[in-house]
């Protein structure tokens, strides 16, 4: 991945051009409030670069999964709040093509921003359909990629423009390849990767690229109940994907074989029914009874990560321990975000989505080397794969 190379924007003479820009602007909102403006925070220097350069700035966003036009998914909110961050006005308009759009674009001044209307109002986006990525390509005489929570998926906005524009990736964009490439190409070691979230099935490729690289991995969060299984022990009414359990017992066999070093849980927080009031008790792998429903590492289990991780020269999270949402379930996942914070000593990445999500609610952000704009798109950087919206990127070469 550090192999990857990619045109520089900074190569380009941006004066008095038409910039198009792919941002993810995909924040929560509720009752026309942005509750958390990270992806908006993390587009200012692409945004501020272009505009130093005297770029004329279109920017482009999806917001939500909309069918048709949606009023409480229209990008005003985020206007406003672009505008307030950058000091400076963001115009928005009413669609993201047709005659109207392109009168504006056409009218725009140097340094100037519009913010388009929802791509995902039209279900053309999605599609990757041709004619519609040609209609945003008319927008702008150069194309920039700095969505990288999209650039997993092959839509229009992501690969479709970028086969009729000069095409680069953005400073975001840069900074993820970069900083993640590099841990998984010429990591410091020890080298650790911890993996949480329910499923195995989410996290197969991911495992098994990472099992060629990594020293220690650490496995938590539901998908811990079908390595157990694969053990041969009793985890009740846990979380298990039944058909993932020969997966798990290759994972340990490989681990063993190539002298990396698997951490599994020792014990769990366990419930009868999952809900905020439910009662909890510890108990060890082997104890569990038919109707135990696992809900969290436990705390020998949380002694043993904190341990390990403050060994790591090089740590990669992705998913939290427990179902950290209820409170009485987080306390793996907040255990295993202060130790990574605690370690002074590593570069520490996370890979988006619930983990990133987790350490804001902790207040830990500034803690950690990179924290990952992309959830999806990061557990498939993990994976080896070479993305959609990256390779579009490449091929420009």
């Amino acid at each position: 991945m550090a192999k990857l190379s990619i045109l520089d924007l900074k190569e380009e003479d941006l004066a008095n051009k038409r910039v198009l820009v792919r941002v993810d602007f995909n924040v929560p909102i509720k009752n026309g409030v942005i509750t958390d403006d990270k992806r908006i925070r993390e587009a200012l220097p692409t945004i501020q670069y272009l505009i130093e350069k005297k770029a004329k700035v279109i920017l482009m966003s999806h917001l939500g999964r909309p069918k048709g036009i949606q009023e409480d998914l229209r990008l005003d909110p985020i206007a406003k709040r672009l505008s307030e961050l950058l000091g400076k006005k963001v115009k928005k308009l009413n669609d993201c093509i047709g005659e109207e759009v392109e009168r504006e674009v056409e009218n725009m001044k140097p340094g100037e921003i519009i913010l388009l209307e929802n791509l995902r109002f039209h279900k053309e986006e999605e599609a990757n359909d041709p004619e519609f990525a040609k209609k945003l390509a008319r927008l702008g005489d150069i194309y920039v990629s700095d969505a990288f929570g999209t650039v997993h998926r092959a839509h229009a906005s992501t690969a479709g423009v970028a086969q009729y524009l000069p095409s680069y990736a953005g400073l975001l964009i840069k900074k993820e390849i970069e900083i993640m490439g590099s841990a998984l190409e010429k990591p410091e070691r020890p080298f650790i990767c911890i993996l949480g979230g329910a499923k195995v099935s989410d996290k197969i490729g991911v495992i098994e690229n990472l099992l060629e690289k990594v020293d220690t991995l650490i496995i938590g969060g539901g998908m811990m109940f079908t390595f157990w299984k694969a053990q041969g022990f009793e985890i009740g009414k846990s979380i298990l994907e039944e058909d993932k359990i020969e997966i798990a017992k290759k994972f340990i066999k490989t681990a063993e074989e190539k002298g990396v070093k698997l951490l599994l849980p020792d014990d769990a927080v366990v419930v009868k029914e999952i809900s905020e009031t439910a009662e909890t008790k510890i108990k060890g792998k082997g104890e569990f009874e038919i109707d135990d429903i696992g809900v969290d590492i436990g705390p020998k289990s949380i002694e043993k990560f904190v341990k390990e991780i403050a060994q790591g020269k090089t740590i990669i999270w992705n998913g939290p321990m427990g179902i950290f949402e209820i409170d009485k379930f987080s306390e793996g996942t907040k255990e295993i975000a202060k130790a990574i914070a605690n370690n002074k000593n590593c570069v520490s990445i996370v890979g988006g989505g619930d983990t990133a999500s987790a350490i804001s609610k902790l207040g830990l952000e500034d803690k950690f080397t990179h924290i990952s704009t992309g959830g999806g798109a990061s557990l498939e950087f993990l994976e080896g794969k070479i993305l959609p919206g990256i390779a579009v990127l490449l091929e420009k070469k």
